[in-house]
């Protein structure tokens, strides 16, 4: 027989010791929680850095987005306000997450005591008890997931609560929500996953975007598809609990796919974006006056190009509207990535050697000086300036021909010629004194005469900045990035009579070959352009301008290298011509000439001095005698009478020197003969005056008087 075992079962006690031992454990949280806040809101503000700094932003003219910079350690976040966000998107949001987000303090008592019951009854953790305030402390003070981490949340979810109205947190977490890899924020998440703004949303992108953030890497559309679907319409289906969406809206919103890829950010204008961002570090945005869609179709147009190019060749280009100086497309290189074309490089602002791009300048000071007009003669023969024995670009030499088809040939002689009289150093101080320094080579730092072919340093976005000078009446003013840059009214450079002269010229320069007018627009497109290649064929240049617009090409290899058989006119011209039918038409017509202006129709009617250009020989410049002026005396005080209610005309002289003479009064050009030592001065009133003469060997002299009314006699 089976001896009957007996078990000692205790009896069951309505006393459960453990049981009571957390509640009591979490009534003392209670206090401690109540007491630690007092003390950190006055100590410890919640950290709020995380969500206000944000990817730097470099906006268009419209203020949209050209290109965006990760913030470290490689994120990319977006400042976001809900007022930008769909309101279905936050209304799935709020139902999902927290309910009673408008209405708590921070933390919801009621979702705490749930949530602590249900621990204390079954002794594990059945239901969270987060809020939207809870989960953006967590996004602003990242710390580990355990119950005294947990208290911190709350605790700074109550500091956030006291500081902050609830749009501001939302606005937080709208900010700092991770949804991928290196996604944070809403605005991110739509740009990347959808391609848009989070302003209009579908309700399945609504609800992918409410649940993404609870298990981001886990549920990433591109990576885990399946996983994605099945949360978003988990969230779907609560959406149809809580009589947020219909069982119609639902039924459509499963049958859209989720994303399988990502969306890449803008990418325009990286080279500019660089440069303001290192110019202005810590701003954001960077607002500029890009024309978005220009600078798309001039991003993609260029990187075309690259099959007509050597492997190593690169392009860049400028494009400015004329009367403000604004900056419409900033090109720096054909193709950012391409580390053979050094693409990261911005030729924009890289020193090369303009060509013959400055010889419109040259004949520009000439004009004004008196020393040419459009139909003045001109030799293109050998000659030799001293030691400098220039030759043409062929090889080959035109005899005499007008200034107007030296320049529209870009013959070098006559540029020579011209520049040897007008006088390099004033040509070097005249452009540093409008802020277009030009760059010399360390071996050779003084200008000379190579400057009218090249022999100098410059950049493409300074060249552009002349030549905006052009159609501006000669006043040269510095480009304008963006609405930062102060609007200027310039300095002048060149007289209005100079460069409608230079308008007419180089509006007829040879277009390049397979180059038509636009056809579309409501008249013809006159465009005036100058070609320049440097020495040994480094840098082809196309520069050009119409009433709205001017444009400047930069060809060649990024490191200097030699492009054999690629100039300006085969190379850059084309491609200038292209970008100026890529422009909206232009809204001006052509402008009349200035009064003081010559249009002539037969050489005859030019004044004698300036019908056939007289060319110095070396020998003369070498044995001049020193230049002075005779009078006034320096430091004197001129009277002169009154005549029609102003002072007489001041006579000035000078002596010595080899002519054509150029006078100065306070820095301005004096309309005078260049060939006569004495000239004329109408003073626009009394008061010190300063008088300088240049003579053609680049010798100069100066006085300084005061000038005066001359008393009237009473008899």
């Amino acid at each position: 027989m089976t001896p009957l075992r007996l078990k000692y079962r205790p009896a069951r006690s309505h006393f459960n010791f453990y049981r009571y031992r957390r509640l009591g454990y979490g009534f003392m949280l209670s206090i401690l929680l109540g007491g630690s806040l007092a003390i950190m809101n006055d100590r410890w503000p919640p950290p709020t850095e995380r969500a206000r700094q944000t990817s730097v932003q470099v906006l268009d003219a419209q203020a949209r987005m050209l290109r965006v910079f990760t913030v470290p350690p490689g994120y990319w976040r977006l400042p976001v306000h809900p007022a930008d966000v769909d309101p279905l998107f936050l209304k799935m949001l709020l139902a999902y997450e927290d309910q009673r987000f408008p209405d708590h303090p921070g933390v919801d008592l009621l979702a705490v005591i749930r949530a602590l019951g249900q621990w204390l009854w079954q002794g594990r953790i059945v239901s969270g008890a987060s809020t939207l305030t809870m989960q953006t402390a967590r996004l602003l003070e990242p710390h580990r997931r355990d119950l005294i981490g947990k208290l911190g949340e709350m605790l700074r979810a109550l500091q956030l609560e006291q500081r902050y109205a609830k749009e501001e947190i939302l606005g937080f977490y709208l900010a700092l929500a991770p949804y991928g890899g290196n996604l944070e924020g809403v605005r991110v998440a739509t740009l990347t996953w959808f391609g848009k703004e989070p302003a209009r949303l579908t309700a399945a992108e609504a609800a992918l975007l409410v649940v993404l953030p609870q298990a981001p890497s886990r549920l990433r559309p591109d990576r885990y598809p399946a996983r994605a679907k099945a949360a978003r319409d988990k969230v779907l289906a609560r959406m149809e609990q809580v009589g947020v969406l219909t069982p119609r809206q639902v039924a459509e919103a499963r049958e859209e796919p989720v994303p399988t890829q990502r969306h890449s950010l803008p990418f325009l204008a990286p080279h500019l974006a660089d440069r303001l961002r290192i110019a202005r570090p810590g701003m954001t945005p960077h607002r500029t006056y890009i024309d978005r869609n220009l600078q798309q179709t001039l991003e993609t147009w260029v990187r075309q190009q690259h099959s007509a190019l050597e492997s190593h060749s690169s392009i860049a280009l400028l494009v400015v509207a004329n009367r403000d100086r604004r900056v419409l497309a900033y090109v720096g290189a054909s193709d950012f990535f391409d580390a053979r074309r050094a693409g990261q490089v911005d030729m924009v602002q890289a020193i090369r050697s303009p060509g013959s791009t400055l010889k419109p300048l040259i004949y520009g000071l000439g004009f004004d000086d008196l020393l040419i007009h459009p139909e003045t003669l001109i030799e293109d023969a050998p000659t030799h300036f001293g030691d400098y024995a220039p030759v043409n670009f062929g090889h080959t030499y035109a005899g005499q021909v007008t200034v107007r088809e030296a320049l529209q040939q870009s013959l070098n002689i006559p540029a020579v010629a011209v520049l040897d009289q007008v006088g390099p150093a004033r040509v070097a101080a005249r452009l540093r004194e409008v802020g277009l320094p030009l760059h010399w080579n360390a071996a050779n730092p003084q200008p000379g005469l190579p400057l009218a072919l090249g022999g100098v340093g410059a950049t493409l976005e300074k060249l552009v900045t002349l030549y905006a000078s052009f159609p501006n009446g000669g006043a040269v003013a510095p480009l304008r990035l963006g609405p930062d840059d102060p609007e200027n009214p310039g300095q002048p450079l060149l007289s209005g009579v100079a460069c409608w002269y230079l308008r007419e010229i180089l509006r007829g320069s040879p277009a390049p070959q397979n180059i038509a007018p636009l056809a579309s627009a409501a008249w013809p497109r006159w465009i005036a352009h100058k070609t320049g290649t440097s020495y040994g064929f480094r840098d082809a240049w196309a520069l050009g301008f119409d009433a709205d617009y001017t444009v400047g090409v930069w060809v060649g290899r990024p490191d200097g290298s030699p492009s054999p058989g690629h100039y300006g006119r085969n190379t850059a011209a084309p491609l200038l011509f292209r970008v100026f039918d890529l422009l909206p038409e232009t809204a001006n017509r052509l402008s009349p000439p200035p009064e003081q202006a010559l249009p002539v129709v037969s050489r005859a009617q030019l004044p004698e001095r300036l019908r056939y250009f007289r060319t110095q020989p070396a020998s003369q410049m070498r044995s001049a005698s020193p230049l002075s002026i005779t009078f006034p005396v320096n430091g004197t005080t001129v009277e002169l009478p009154e005549q029609n209610g102003a002072l007489a005309e001041l006579p000035v002289a000078a002596k010595g020197g080899i002519r054509p003479l150029r006078w100065l009064v306070n820095g301005r050009p004096l309309l005078a003969d260049p060939w006569r030592r004495e000239a004329f001065w109408p003073p626009d009133g009394e008061g010190q005056v300063r008088i300088t003469v240049l003579d053609q060997s680049g010798q100069t002299a100066h006085v300084e008087v005061w000038l005066s009314q001359m008393p009237t006699k009473h008899w």
